[in-house]
């Protein structure tokens, strides 16, 4: 890993196990992804890296309101508008920079700079929530699902990712709030998991 991606693994570790100290990194990790995004749609996007995400949607039924959830440059966005054309869909992400990519790259979704540990949205207000190579905050993933709406949560190179959370924590703090599982998913290297809020 790269010095930046050993970061991104520590920053993760931390704040899953302690939401609260994402205050701290919050600042070093959008300049990091500001920087990176001229060149991360080319250089980090590609099908197979989306695989394990294409994955889980196929096992969502058919939905209205989607957020993307640390949508970078918008490449799992623009697949769920794809797959569901009338969805209202929007990507947010916390970094100016990525979300000025995803605008630029867009397909019709909406886009919004925002930061995923206070989520700029009313409660209940979304029927599917994605997030790929991301780190989870939970309180807010239940807050805006709406009841019996998903989650699908995806990890490009399972544990090789830098922003990795073991299936079975993501499973497990899931639950707590009220989620089902549904079902986790192993395409090559990666792994995803769908979640439903009973």
């Amino acid at each position: 890993m790269t010095l930046g991606q050993r970061f991104a693994r520590v920053v993760t570790q931390a704040v899953v196990r302690a939401p609260f100290l994402w205050r701290v990194f919050r600042g070093p990790m959008t300049r990091q992804f500001d920087r990176l995004a001229p060149e991360w749609d080319s250089t980090r996007v590609s099908r197979e890296r989306l695989a394990p995400m294409l994955a889980a949607l196929d096992a969502v039924p058919d939905v209205r309101r989607v957020l993307d959830v640390g949508t970078g440059s918008g490449a799992v966005a623009r697949l769920l508008s794809e797959r569901w054309p009338d969805a209202q869909v929007t990507g947010v992400d916390v970094s100016p920079g990525m979300v000025e990519e995803a605008r630029r790259l867009g397909s019709g979704e909406h886009y919004d700079v925002g930061d995923a540990s206070a989520l700029p949205y009313p409660d209940a207000s979304f029927d599917l929530l994605t997030l790929n190579n991301m780190i989870p905050f939970f309180d807010e993933l239940a807050r805006v699902t709406a009841p019996g709406g998903h989650v699908a949560i995806a990890y490009s190179r399972g544990s090789g990712t830098p922003i990795w959370v073991p299936v079975e924590r993501v499973r497990a703090e899931l639950e707590r709030r009220g989620f089902l599982h549904v079902a986790d998913f192993r395409v090559g290297p990666g792994v995803a998991l769908l979640a439903r809020r009973s």
